[in-house]
């Protein structure tokens, strides 16, 4: 048998991303809903459907600052000619001043009108706002040079959001504009999923901390750092536990104690079965009969196959195992972590968004393995993607630094010619 029937045939037996995605995700469930102040809101997921209580605007208003007047008071002798001083005009007298903070009802007269600010109450019968610089900006009369449209510089209580309109459903996003909205209809709480408390740890006895250079022995622990990023990037509240020494009872123990804190952990390394690889042989060890809160599969993915997925302590908190190589590390995150910080906060959907793009160089993949490669996609005048692939493949740190999208080549992809069109996952890239 040829190396390249050899790696096919090892390749059949990995399970399939999606298979395990589906099984991972399927135990799951988004966070208990919690009532919050409008203010703690941003950031987090809606539980449920909100309704305008109210109407925005409440009340007939200003739009501009200006003069209120009724339409009919300016057309009454004809069209007001646009020219500007010099021409005829329209007199008014001007009976009152009305700020956003005016509060008593008033009623026009034909031949007067308000002189009011943008948000203000517009006074009853008034249905124009002239804006100050058509006029002579008079105090007790006021010249208007021209005319604008009827309705001009109003806004009518409901006309943007009339009470019992839906304003978001469950599972939207809270935003900063959403924030404003839920504000002007009368909202002050709403409940929501809570950002998941998400713990990452990094495993080995080799690892060191950042801060120097790795050498013969000691390798810098970038994992824990660039995973407590990614945890934040995705909606988490993240916390770096540090470094944990290939120690069975120390890291049963670590482990034990951040479920008192976390909604999900996640590990870095140990996930394969080299003679260094513990957290594989601790988590998965069967005791009492019992298999072991934790199960490792060898999925079809590149890079990095070997997954972790359980349960960890009498809360039996959710616990993601990556693999220690940085690259499959952070490509780990994003097919498996990131989709279960996105569910756990009730966000929809789970996964990136992914547009089709076309390639713009030929390039090879494992076959039998689904791989995700840094690449640079960008919109094409006319519509449409272009992606180009960066140099050294999934590995390189520098390639998935300057990536803002990865490439999907799927198991049976062995090859992918210039000029073909593969999915692209997009990056949020802050930049």
């Amino acid at each position: 048998m040829t190396a390249t029937a050899d790696a096919e045939a090892a390749a059949n037996e990995l399970t399939p991303l999606a298979d395990y995605l589906g099984s991972v995700l399927r135990r799951l469930r988004a966070l208990p809903p919690l009532d919050l102040d409008l203010t703690q809101a941003y950031g987090n997921v809606l539980a449920e459907d909100v309704v305008a209580p109210h109407s925005f605007p409440a009340f007939d208003q200003a739009a501009v600052d200006g003069y209120a007047a009724r339409w009919e008071d300016l057309v009454g002798y004809g069209p007001v000619p646009s020219g500007g001083p010099g021409g005829r005009t329209v007199r008014l007298n001007v009976v009152g001043d009305l700020g956003a903070a005016s509060w008593r009802p008033v009623r026009l007269t034909p031949g007067s009108c308000f002189s009011v600010a943008a948000g203000a109450p517009l006074p009853v019968a008034a249905d124009v706002v002239v804006p100050v610089e058509w006029t002579d900006q008079g105090m007790a009369a006021v010249e208007i040079f021209r005319t604008p449209k009827r309705g001009y510089g109003v806004r009518r209580a409901g006309e943007e959001l009339p009470a019992g309109t839906l304003l978001a459903r469950a599972g939207t996003y809270v935003s900063p504009a959403l924030v404003a909205v839920l504000a002007a209809t009368g909202i002050g709480h709403v409940v929501v999923r809570p950002s998941p408390r998400v713990v990452i740890v990094a495993t080995g006895d080799e690892l060191v901390d950042v801060g120097r250079g790795s050498q013969p022995g000691q390798v810098v622990d970038a994992n824990s750092h660039a995973l407590t990023a990614a945890a934040a990037e995705a909606g988490a509240l993240a916390y770096r536990v540090g470094i944990c020494d290939d120690d069975p009872e120390g890291l049963r123990g670590l482990l034990e104690d951040q479920t008192l804190r976390a909604d999900l952990i996640i590990t870095t390394g140990g996930t394969g079965t080299g003679p260094g690889d513990m957290v594989r042989r601790i988590l998965s060890r069967r005791e009492g009969g019992r298999a072991g809160p934790v199960t490792f599969t060898d999925v079809a993915l590149y890079p990095g196959t070997a997954l972790g997925f359980g349960t960890v302590g009498a809360e039996e908190v959710p616990v993601v195992c990556l693999p220690g190589e940085p690259g499959a590390a952070l490509i780990g995150f994003e097919v498996l972590a990131r989709p279960a910080i996105n569910l756990l906060a009730g966000a929809e959907p789970v996964f990136r968004p992914s547009v089709r793009a076309h390639l713009l160089e030929t390039i090879t993949s494992p076959g039998g393995l689904r791989e995700f490669r840094p690449a640079h996609v960008a919109e094409r005048r006319g519509g449409g993607y272009t992606v180009q692939p960066l140099p050294g493949g999934p590995f390189t740190l520098s390639g998935l630094a300057e990536a803002n999208g990865l490439m999907v080549l799927g198991e049976r992809v062995t090859t992918a010619a210039a000029g073909s069109t593969v999915d692209v996952l997009l990056l949020d890239r802050r930049r």
